[in-house]
């Protein structure tokens, strides 16, 4: 019939092209996005680890520095003076090649039971392996004569002689530390952004103060969690055999090393975690929006 209006079928079919394309658009997105923050905590991780790794390295040597047999250090000072004479100071550094490797940072929660939550999927699958090669590198420098000569063979000799256990000890300290660590950290911090917001409403957090709320629950932190630290270290030390379990191990320290012992190293780490936690929630925070300006 002339002048009837085509039925136009191709309609249909256009917006189902239009659906698929919106929805690969958002799928590409959400990729984009989780690979830049993947990417910017990575980034911010290896900022941390290279400025603060000297401290964990002589708060590690503290905390296995037993009090029951003859003591190699007579505190901070000191552990420094003999890695340096003894290493120069590229020894403050033994370790950093494995703890580098930590992808911890990447895990970035806002809540308490999400903090707590990825503090435990953070030291099940990543923190435990690292620190406890990290921790036995440190503790093979305390050995007359050391047997791990780099990163590869280092992981071998454990592996060999210790099995997968040897790169899994000390798991139960470990998981309490960052699950403490965690929701500790990003509560306080949250808290602090809101009571912040509520007070200057419209107005963005600079980032200096952003910084200065990371310190303060990365000081809280410390506190809260030093003692399953101190259990942690003891448990992945090159000693760590003759503790049975986490339990085992912290009725030996109380009873033959006092209550003391589990704030070994406190001081390194009241130094170097505020730090820690003040560069990650700083520094993402300028490396993501650098990020999503180029990318």
């Amino acid at each position: 019939m002339a002048g009837a209006s085509p039925i136009l079928l191709p309609a249909k079919h256009s917006m189902k092209e239009v659906q698929l394309t919106t929805s690969r658009a958002r799928m590409e997105s959400r990729g984009k996005t989780l690979t830049k923050g993947v990417l910017a905590g990575a980034m911010t991780g290896a900022v941390e680890m290279s400025v603060n790794f000297p401290t964990d390295y002589v708060k590690t040597q503290l905390q296995l520095d037993e009090r029951s047999v003859k003591r190699r250090y007579t505190g901070i000072a000191d552990v420094v003076r003999q890695t340096i004479r003894n290493d120069g100071v590229r020894g403050l550094y033994r370790g950093l090649n494995v703890a580098i490797w930590n992808p911890k940072v990447a895990v970035r929660p806002a809540l308490l039971f999400c903090g707590m939550m990825a503090g435990l999927c953070e030291a099940v699958l990543a923190v435990t392996p690292v620190e406890s090669i990290k921790v036995k590198f440190i503790d093979d420098m305390n050995s007359p004569e050391r047997r791990y000569r780099g990163l590869f063979h280092g992981i071998r000799t454990i592996v060999h002689e210790h099995g997968f256990r040897g790169i899994y000890q000390g798991v139960t300290p470990t998981i309490m530390k960052s699950m403490s660590s965690q929701g500790t950290r990003f509560f306080i911090v949250e808290s602090l952004k809101d009571w912040r917001k509520q007070r200057n409403p419209g107005k963005s957090i600079p980032k200096p103060l952003t910084a200065v709320f990371g310190a303060i629950g990365g000081a809280v932190s410390v506190l809260i969690n030093a003692p399953a630290d101190a259990v942690k270290t003891r448990m992945q030390g090159l000693e760590a055999g003759k503790y049975r379990n986490t339990i085992h191990c912290v009725q030996q320290m109380w009873k033959h090393e006092g209550t003391l012992v589990f704030y070994n190293g406190v001081i390194p780490r009241f130094v170097r975690v505020p730090i820690e936690t003040a560069i990650v929630f700083s520094v993402y925070d300028v490396i993501r929006e650098n990020l999503d300006a180029v990318w």
